[in-house]
């Protein structure tokens, strides 16, 4: 087998087969196929598309290049969440001990984030104590024992996709949505999930910004888990303005406390409890969506699931009295407020141009070297569809600079203020079943 005919296979729009893409996988993981030649068939992908036989063969042909996680020793059916990102996507850090409060286990792996803000792992490390460092005994007793733990990704799972992402990085061929579904559902299939609940982020602010194409991304994925044995839905959610409020760890953190007490945002609270109960529903937990949402929301009135993740911060060495006191995060120098210069309602808020702003101020990392500023961030205080009068803060500033006038100047170019009343877009735009 000659990796040139594979290019030229696919160049003209060709299918390749299982073993071919098995062959070009573990040929460019153990470096026996070299960069430019799998760059190549990247441009060609790009342009020719994948079948969905394909897509199915290059996630299985990624999951098995390196290691994957058993989560069999785990009672239960184990479900997972995903999401494709975005600004003040506090999701994960409400789901996990919400979710645990009525029963399913979420034995969760996480990352630290490039970009906007820090990860799941980054903000959960705005609590003091708190430590990822579990091996995987201890992650599994752990699980089964509170419902709940969220580790750090393993440094050998889907390797070649990591090689890969590197490449479609430097050669333009990121924007791929076959390359993107294999990309994903290879991840969640190696850390070993029954189920799979996939948030697809459309808007602004988000990988995908139109809508069509988060669509035709959240059935590549749906299509891939369903073709090999894992249940899997997508709910397609508004990310053109950024999630609840906070943007930034500890304050991200703050929110998630508030949201689990039932006193968070009314969007962010939404998209938890529509994700939320879709995890309990696959996880065989409730005979409905409807039932799933209600136990949902009696776990956050009835202080469950506050408790729940005490229990979840504890364990892992973190101060749970935190739930308690907020003060006991890390905290910013300076708050600043970042008044309206005119009065009208709120037409538009540029969620990436938000998040921006925030990694300036050093809430997240422009380089993997980059060190993160826990306690810096942005609170915003009118959303879109909100009446403003001038001189009414628009953001609440959190900073450990003095000065920050061109942080300022962004953020005044991220909001249309319109003479006439405006309403917000709609959170939840499709599900895909």
């Amino acid at each position: 087998m000659r990796m040139v005919d594979l290019i030229e296979k696919k160049r003209d729009g060709k299918e390749l087969t299982k073993e071919e893409i098995r062959f070009i996988i573990e040929g460019y993981t153990n470096e026996t196929i070299p960069d430019y030649q799998v760059s190549a068939l990247l441009m060609a992908i790009y342009f020719q598309g994948m079948t969905e036989k394909e897509r199915v063969e290059l996630t299985m042909a990624m999951v098995d290049s390196g290691d994957k996680i058993d989560l069999s020793a785990i009672e239960g059916i184990k479900v997972d969440k995903h999401s494709t990102g975005g600004v003040g996507d506090t999701t994960t850090l409400v789901l996990a001990p919400l979710v645990a409060s009525v029963g399913v286990p979420v034995a969760k792996m996480s990352g630290r984030g490039l970009g906007h803000t820090g990860g799941t792992i980054d903000k959960l490390e705005s609590i003091q104590g708190f430590h990822v460092e579990i091996d995987n005994d201890q992650f599994i007793e752990l699980v089964n024992r509170n419902k709940v733990a969220v580790v750090g990704q393993s440094g050998n799972l889907t390797p070649a996709d990591k090689k890969l992402y590197s490449l479609r990085d430097v050669t333009a061929t990121v924007n791929s949505i076959p390359l993107i579904a294999s990309s994903i559902m290879s991840k969640k299939i190696a850390a070993g999930a029954d189920a799979i609940v996939l948030d697809v982020k459309t808007g602004a602010g988000a990988f995908m910004k139109d809508l069509e194409d988060a669509k035709k991304l959240a059935k590549a994925m749906v299509d891939i888990g369903k073709s090999i044995g894992r249940k899997t839905i997508a709910v397609i959610s508004d990310m053109s303005q950024p999630l609840g409020f906070a943007i930034g760890n500890a304050l991200e953190v703050e929110e998630a406390i508030e949201t689990l007490k039932g006193k968070g945002p009314e969007d962010l609270q939404e998209l938890c409890l529509t994700l939320g109960s879709h995890m309990v529903y696959l996880a065989q937990k409730a005979q409905s969506l409807e039932q799933a949402r209600n136990m949902l929301e009696e776990a956050i009135f009835s202080g469950k699931a506050i408790e729940k993740f005490k229990t979840f911060i504890a364990a892992q060495g973190g101060d749970a009295s935190v739930a308690d006191d907020v003060t006991k995060l890390p905290k910013a120098r300076y708050i600043y407020e970042l008044k309206a210069r005119e009065e009208g309602w709120i037409g538009t808020i540029v969620a990436d141009k938000v998040g921006k702003a925030a990694m300036l101020l050093g809430a997240g990392r422009a380089t993997k070297e980059s060190k993160i500023d826990l306690a810096v961030g942005l609170v915003l205080r009118k959303k879109v569809g909100d009446k403003v009068n001038k001189g009414e803060a628009l953001v609440e500033i959190h900073s450990n600079f003095e000065n920050i006038d061109e942080i300022k100047e962004l953020l005044y170019n991220c909001f249309t203020i319109s003479p006439k009343e405006t309403t917000a877009p709609p959170l939840i735009y499709d599900k895909i079943l």
